[in-house]
């Protein structure tokens, strides 16, 4: 495996009982950047970090980091990395500086050293003026940057952060963002899990998309997009009674999926994968002309990308459409059999 990537695994696998949590997961993670992780409750991100930082045995597979296997060079790779959990590791009865001296101490800081980095980590994080209180008395978003502090005590060469902004505010979760940006721009390489969709769009250079244990997608968030469809087609008629037509038509030239919107006068129409040659653009305006020649006048219409959001539902609805599909099956072999 190569040693210029920040992780690397191939088929990697975690059993729990008859559940296979992880199932087959390959990743490559460029060095330097912020890779996401994306996918519902129960996909297997938190497992995978979790084996990727050796505080679970992989049960199949390989994983490397840095070039360092995470099984024959656990304690290698332990110096290199750093977690923060779903949840905050720090003592809610001890304050803001108690928590990063008491840390900072354990990891062989001296006195001096530790006060000095702990005020100025209170500092970078915005917590100068909350440094005396306990833990307890933090606000959601506080914890959380206190949590990352003591995460990045000793600079990591890589930083998991396991869905960071989960139940925060969107103030809360900016300044979040704004810590990771700043984490990267010193040369950490952060993975980093999350439900949001927003988050991964802002944050992340590549993004791997997993559901039931396995990576259903992987790329650039262009790319991403790319692979749903060429872009959305945004349409407001004049006349509601026509839009029936007109979903009609509009599935037909851009071969993709129609949305009826709450407005009734309203659709949104994907450029799907089925139309051939030229780009999102000339088949909109195709469509387009096929409504004109219809008689059904458009007031309104916009071209854009889709959205992460869109490419999100787009993979995970295919994969459980394809696992009900196999256990039907599965279930109809059984039956053929008894």
């Amino acid at each position: 495996m190569s040693t210029e990537l920040a992780i690397e695994t191939r088929g990697l696998v975690k059993v729990f009982g008859e559940n296979r949590a992880v199932d087959g997961v390959d990743l490559a993670v460029p060095a330097g950047t912020v890779y996401g992780v994306l996918g519902p409750n129960g996909a297997g991100k938190t497992t995978t970090v979790k084996m990727l930082a050796t505080l679970l045995r992989p049960d199949g597979g390989e994983a490397r980091v840095f070039g360092k296997d995470v099984l024959k060079d656990a304690d290698t790779v332990r110096s290199r990395v750093s977690l923060t959990g779903q949840y905050a590791s720090v003592d809610e009865d001890l304050t803001g500086t108690e928590n990063l001296l008491l840390l900072a101490r354990l990891l062989g800081h001296s006195k001096a050293a530790a006060r000095s980095r702990a005020e100025q980590l209170l500092h970078a994080f915005g917590l100068t003026e909350a440094a005396g209180r306990q833990i307890k008395n933090y606000s959601g978003g506080m914890r959380r940057r206190i949590d990352i502090a003591a995460s990045i005590l000793n600079t990591p060469d890589l930083l998991f952060l396991d869905e960071p902004t989960t139940g925060l505010d969107p103030r809360s979760r900016s300044q979040v963002w704004d810590i990771v940006r700043a984490v990267v721009s010193q040369g950490t390489t952060v993975l980093l899990t999350t439900q949001y969709l927003d988050e991964a769009d802002q944050l992340a250079s590549r993004i791997a998309v997993i559901d039931h244990g396995k990576v259903i997608a992987e790329g650039t968030k262009g790319e991403l997009k790319a692979s749903v469809g060429s872009g959305s087609v945004h349409l407001r008629l004049r006349h509601a009674d026509q839009r029936p037509e007109a979903e009609k038509l509009l599935a037909a030239a851009l071969g993709g999926e129609v949305q009826l919107d709450s407005d009734p006068v309203a659709l949104t129409a994907r450029v799907g994968g089925l139309v051939e040659g030229g780009d999102a653009a000339e088949h909109a305006g195709r469509a387009l002309a096929e409504l004109s020649r219809a008689g059904i006048t458009v007031d309104n219409f916009s071209l854009g990308q889709p959205s992460l959001d869109e490419v999100f539902l787009a993979l995970t609805d295919k994969t459980t459409h394809n696992s009900h599909s196999s256990s039907t099956a599965d279930a109809s072999t059984k039956g053929a059999a008894a």
